[in-house]
C-alpha cells in the first residue's frame, strides 16, 4: 500500500498532482507515473494527468504508452501544443514519420512560433527524404528565429542530400558564425571538407569538434580518417584509440585500428582487433583475410591456413587468397597443397591472360577478377563493400548509417543536450547515488559515519551531489518506510531522528511539503540536530526550484524540463531563498567543520547573484577540503561573473584535474573571450 494520502477514495489531486509533476521536474519518471495514476483513477477526465504522465513515459521510452497516454489528453482537451509535440515524437521513436508530421502540423497550427515543433517537422522531411518541403519548412523556421544555428545545419544536411556540397559549406559557415560553441556545427563542417578531399581542413574543423565535446565517438573516428589521408598513421591510430577507449565495441574502430597497426608492424595487436571484428561479424571475409596474413607473420601458420580456406571457399577466384595459402602450407610442410595452390594461380593467370587479349589487350591488372568488381585507386572503401580485393582499404561508413547530430537529435526530450554554463548543484543527504564514470570519491563527516553505526536507518546515509531517481522497488520500500516511521512517531514522538528519517523517505517520494514539515518538527525535537537544518535548506530550495519552473509554465511558455521546448527563458519573480540561507547559517553554527554546508550556502548566494559572498563560503570549503572539484568549479564559475577571468580559469583548471572534465569545455569558451 502506498502512503495514505492514496489509501482513500477522495484524495487531494490538486497536492498528488502537484507531487507528481515536481517528481518529473527532478527527472523522477517512474514515481512521477505512480502519482499521475492516482489522479487518473480519482479524476478520468482531466488531460493533465494522461499528458505529464506521457512526458515521463517517453522519457523511459515507451514510447507506445506514450502516445497512447497523448491520445487521451487531446481527446479530453484538443488545444494543448505539447501533446501533439510529444506524440509526434512518439511516433519518431516507432519510425511513423507520417504521423509525426501530421502532430507537428497540428502543433503548429495553434503555435506558430514554436521553433523545436519546425526542428521536428524539418527532420521528418529529411528522413522521408522530402528535401522540397524541408528546405520550405526551413526557410519558415529561420523567419520565426533568423539565428537558430540548427536551421542552417539541417539546411545544410539537405544540401548534401541534393548533392550542393558548396551551398552547404556555405550553411555550416554561417552555422559556426552565429555558435562556435557548437561542436555539432564543427563535425558537420568537418564531415564534408573530407568528402571534399580537404584533409587538413577537415582535422582542424574536427579538432575544434572534440575540444567542445570530447565524449565525441564519431569525431575521433572522422579525425582519424583525416589523419590517415595525410599519412599520419600514428595520429590515426592515437585517435581510434581514445573512440574505443570511449566505445569499446565500435566496429570500424577495430577494424582499422587493426589495418594501421598491421602497417606499421605492431602485428600481435592488430590481431586482437581482427578477432574483435570476427567475433562480432564471423562473416566478415576481409576482416578474415587480414587475421589470416597476420597469423601467417606471427608464426601461426595452421590458423593462417584455415582463415585462407575460409575466404578462398567464398571466393573460389581470389587469386591472392590461393598465393597466400601456397606459401602458409609451405611452411607447414604441406607441400602437396602448397603446390596444388601454386598450380592454381598460373592457371588462373593465363585464364586473365587471355581474357586480356580478347578486351583489346587491356592491362591484366585491370581485368576484374570472375565474380568481382573492378578495383581502384582509392584509400578507403565503404562498410557495405564486399569486394574481396579491397581488403586492405580503411573503412568508412555507409552515408545512410553514419550518425550526424544535426540530423538525428530530435527536440523535445529531457535529455536534450543543454550547453548552458551552470555551477554544480547543492550536496545532500540520501541513500542513493548516481555512479560518476570519471571518479568516485567517498564525501565522509564523522557525525553522518555515526548516524549509520548506530544502525537505526533503512540504508546508509551518503552526502551526494549526484541523486539518481528512485526505482520501482524502492519507490515501494519508502512509501511503505513511510507507514513504519508513521507508526514509531505515534509511539515516540519526541524523537527527533524519526521525524528526520520519515523526512527523508517523503523527499526521495518528491513529498517536498512533507519533508519539510518532518524536517521541521525534527528541528523542534532536537535544535542541535544539524542533520535536519542542512536538509530543510536542500528541500527549501529544491521547492523553490520548482515553483520557479511552475512560474515560467504560467507564462505560457513551458520549461525545458517539462517540455523539452529549448527556448529563451523569461523573467522569473525573486523567492525568498532567506530561509535557505538561515538552515544554512544554522547547520555551520552546529557544524563549523561539516564542509558542504558552506558549499551549498555559496550556490545559494550565487543563486542571489551575491557573488562575492559566495566566493567567501567557497573559500572556506576549499579550506576545509583542498581537493574539493566541485567547489573549485564554482567558484572559478563566480570569478569569470565578476570579471576575474584568470582566477576563474585557475580554478576551472584544478576542477578539471580533479576529474570535472566540462572545465576544459568552459576554460576554452572564457579564454577566447578574454583574447
Amino acid at each position: 500500500m502506498f502512503f495514505p494520502v492514496f489509501a482513500s477514495a477522495q484524495i487531494n489531486t490538486d497536492r498528488v498532482m502537484a507531487i507528481g509533476r515536481n517528481a518529473l521536474y527532478f527527472e523522477d519518471y517512474v514515481l512521477s507515473i505512480q502519482y499521475f495514476n492516482q489522479v487518473i483513477n480519482s479524476k478520468p477526465y482531466l488531460y493533465e494527468p494522461y499528458f505529464y504522465r506521457a512526458l515521463a513515459k517517453i522519457n523511459l521510452d515507451d514510447f507506445q504508452g506514450a502516445e497512447e497516454d497523448c491520445n487521451e489528453a487531446i481527446e479530453r482537451n484538443p488545444f494543448i501544443v505539447n501533446a501533439y509535440q510529444i506524440r509526434g515524437l512518439a511516433h519518431i521513436r516507432q519510425s511513423n514519420y507520417e504521423g509525426a508530421i501530421e502532430d507537428y502540423e497540428k502543433a503548429l497550427h495553434y503555435y506558430p512560433e514554436n521553433i523545436p515543433v519546425w526542428h521536428n517537422l524539418v527532420l521528418c522531411r529529411i528522413q522521408q527524404k522530402d528535401y522540397e518541403k524541408a528546405a520550405e519548412n526551413i526557410d519558415q523556421l529561420l523567419a520565426v528565429s533568423p539565428r537558430y544555428t540548427r536551421a542552417y545545419m539541417m539546411r545544410g544536411e539537405v544540401n548534401l542530400q541534393q548533392k550542393d556540397t558548396v551551398q552547404a559549406l556555405a550553411d555550416f559557415d554561417k552555422a559556426i558564425e552565429l555558435d562556435k560553441y557548437d561542436s555539432d556545427t564543427w563535425a558537420a563542417r568537418g564531415m564534408v571538407r573530407l568528402q571534399k578531399g580537404e584533409y587538413a581542413e577537415a582535422e582542424s574543423d574536427l579538432d575544434q569538434a572534440i575540444q567542445l565535446n570530447t565524449k565525441g565517438v564519431n569525431n575521433y573516428i572522422n579525425r582519424a580518417l583525416a589523419r590517415f589521408h595525410q599519412n599520419n598513421l600514428r595520429g590515426a591510430m592515437s585517435d581510434y584509440d581514445i573512440a574505443l577507449d570511449i566505445e569499446p565495441y565500435n566496429f570500424i574502430g577495430h577494424y582499422n585500428r587493426g589495418l594501421l597497426r598491421a602497417q606499421v608492424g605492431d602485428d600481435n595487436r592488430a590481431l586482437e582487433d581482427f578477432d574483435f571484428v570476427l567475433q562480432v561479424e564471423p562473416d566478415n571475409m576481409m576482416a578474415t583475410f587480414n587475421r589470416a596474413i597476420l597469423r601467417d607473420q606471427v608464426g601461426d601458420f595452421q590458423g593462417a591456413v584455415q582463415d585462407y580456406t575460409t575466404v578462398i571457399n567464398e571466393y573460389p577466384n581470389f587469386m591472392a587468397g590461393y598465393h597466400h595459402r601456397a606459401q602458409a602450407r609451405r611452411k607447414t610442410g604441406d607441400i602437396k597443397g602448397a603446390d596444388a595452390d601454386d598450380f592454381k594461380v598460373l592457371q588462373m593467370q593465363l585464364e586473365r591472360q587471355n581474357r586480356a587479349s580478347a578486351v583489346n589487350n587491356r592491362d591484366i591488372a585491370d581485368v576484374p577478377e570472375d565474380g568481382e568488381e573492378g578495383d581502384d585507386d582509392a584509400k578507403t572503401r565503404k562498410q557495405s563493400d564486399k569486394n574481396i580485393r579491397n581488403y586492405r582499404k580503411i573503412m568508412v561508413a555507409d552515408t545512410n548509417e553514419e550518425e550526424d547530430p544535426y540530423k538525428n537529435t530530435y527536440r523535445g526530450r529531457v535529455q536534450d543536450k543543454n550547453v548552458d554554463i551552470r555551477i554544480e548543484p547543492l550536496y545532500v543527504l540520501t541513500y542513493y547515488e548516481k555512479e560518476d564514470p570519471v571518479r568516485r570519491v567517498v564525501n565522509y563527516h564523522k557525525f553522518i559515519d555515526d548516524m549509520n553505526r548506530e544502525g537505526l536507518l533503512s540504508h546508509r546515509l551518503i552526502i551526494t551531489n549526484m541523486e539518481t531517481p528512485l526505482t520501482e522497488k524502492q519507490v515501494e520500500f519508502h512509501f511503505n518506510s513511510i507507514d513504519a516511521r508513521t507508526t514509531e512517531i505515534v509511539a515516540n514522538p519526541q524523537e527527533a531522528k524519526n521525524y528526520f528519517m520519515r523526512g527523508l523517505d517523503f523527499y526521495l517520494v518528491q513529498d517536498l511539503g512533507s519533508s519539510i514539515e518532518d524536517f521541521t518538527q525534527a528541528i523542534r525535537c532536537d535544535e542541535t540536530f544539524f542533520p535536519a537544518y542542512f536538509m530543510r535548506a536542500l528541500v527549501r530550495y529544491k521547492q523553490l526550484e520548482y515553483e520557479k519552473a511552475e512560474s515560467v509554465i504560467s507564462t505560457g511558455v513551458t520549461t525545458p524540463t517539462l517540455s523539452g521546448v529549448m527556448v529563451p527563458k523569461p523573467e522569473v519573480p525573486v523567492l525568498n531563498y532567506d530561509a535557505v540561507k538561515s538552515d544554512l547559517d544554522q547547520t555551520i553554527q552546529l557544524a563549523p567543520d561539516f564542509v558542504y554546508a558552506y558549499y551549498n550556502r555559496g550556490n545559494v548566494l550565487a543563486q542571489l547573484n551575491d557573488y562575492r559572498s559566495a566566493l567567501v563560503d567557497y573559500n572556506k570549503a576549499i579550506e576545509l577540503h583542498k581537493d574539493f572539484a566541485e567547489a573549485y568549479f564554482n567558484r572559478g564559475l563566480t570569478h569569470i561573473y565578476l570579471g576575474n577571468n584568470r582566477l576563474g580559469i585557475s580554478d576551472l583548471s584544478k576542477a578539471g584535474e580533479l576529474g570535472i572534465v566540462s572545465a576544459y569545455n568552459v576554460i576554452k569558451r572564457f579564454t577566447e573571450q578574454s583574447e
